[in-house]
């Protein structure tokens, strides 16, 4: 292992590096002032982690490092000057976590991230400037969480999402250009929990997430282009959380929302259009 973490000014690594084939993890958490990588980086076929965390002045990965395919984890949170990834990620089939957290110069993912089937959590939270993620996201069915918090310009989410029956979590909290999700959302079964706050151009939901009767918690703070709901809303019965704060557009609310007999929380302040509540909340005695 070679350890570099917090080495603030160091701006190149030797290219002889890349003769370290035994070498399995490297950690240059911080290298502040790091801007590239040496290209025989990719020579180091042993490697099975790299963390590059806080190294907020690179802008390239090396396009070897697609020959790496024993790394099961690559943490590049906080690199906020890498503006792409190399196609060559797609190769890297024994990788089960990538944290991209903070990268906010990327615009684009490869599309060869389709062919990380081992790949069970992906974070791509305050990615400010990804505007779409590639449609091979659905291959990716050993994911559990999608972090997709603060990525203010995305725009739309792959109808392939419905693929990914073992996710149980999705943060979208901030997703502000957002205006639908994909109707495949009412496939994810094994969900409890979706963040939607901050969705301020969703303007409605779709009908199947009635299916998905494993939720636990919906929160729709601040989606102020959020007019109705979908009438499955009560089939969610094991839903004990959902936060309408804000949701200043909304008219009505599903009459069946008195069937979430496990509710304990719901919170209507500042829906300012809401003229009426259902008769059946009074069915919600917990």
């Amino acid at each position: 292992m070679i350890d570099l973490e917090g080495c603030s000014s160091l701006t190149t690594l030797p290219e002889g590096l890349g003769n370290l084939t035994c070498l399995t993890e490297i950690h240059l958490w911080r290298c502040l002032s790091l801007t590239t990588l040496p290209e025989g980086f990719g020579n180091l076929t042993s490697l099975t982690e790299i963390n590059l965390r806080g190294c907020s002045s690179l802008t390239t990965l090396p396009e070897g490092l697609g020959n790496l395919t024993p790394l099961t984890e690559i943490d590049l949170r906080g690199c906020s000057s890498l503006t792409t990834l190399p196609d060559g990620l797609g190769n890297l089939t024994c990788l089960t976590m990538i944290d991209l957290e903070g990268c906010s110069s990327l615009t684009i993912l490869p599309e060869g991230l389709g062919n990380l089937t081992s790949l069970a959590k992906i974070d791509l939270q305050e990615c400010s400037r990804l505007t779409t993620l590639p449609d091979g996201l659905g291959n990716l069915t050993s994911l559990t969480t999608i972090k997709l918090r603060g990525c203010s310009s995305l725009n739309r989410l792959p109808e392939g999402l419905g693929n990914l029956t073992y996710v149980t979590e999705i943060d979208l909290r901030g997703c502000s250009s957002l205006t639908t999700l994909p109707d495949g959302l009412g496939n994810l079964i094994c969900l409890t929990m979706i963040d939607l706050e901050g969705c301020s151009s969703l303007t409605s939901l779709p009908e199947g997430l009635g299916n998905l009767t494993s939720l636990t918690k919906i929160d729709l703070r601040e989606c102020s282009s959020l007019t109705t709901l979908p009438e499955g809303l009560g089939n969610l019965i094991s839903l004990m959380e959902i936060d309408f704060r804000g949701c200043s557009s909304l008219t009505t609310l599903p009459e069946g929302l008195g069937n979430l007999t496990c509710l304990t929380m719901i919170d209507l302040r500042e829906c300012s259009s809401l003229t009426t509540l259902p008769e059946g909340l009074g069915n919600l005695i917990s």
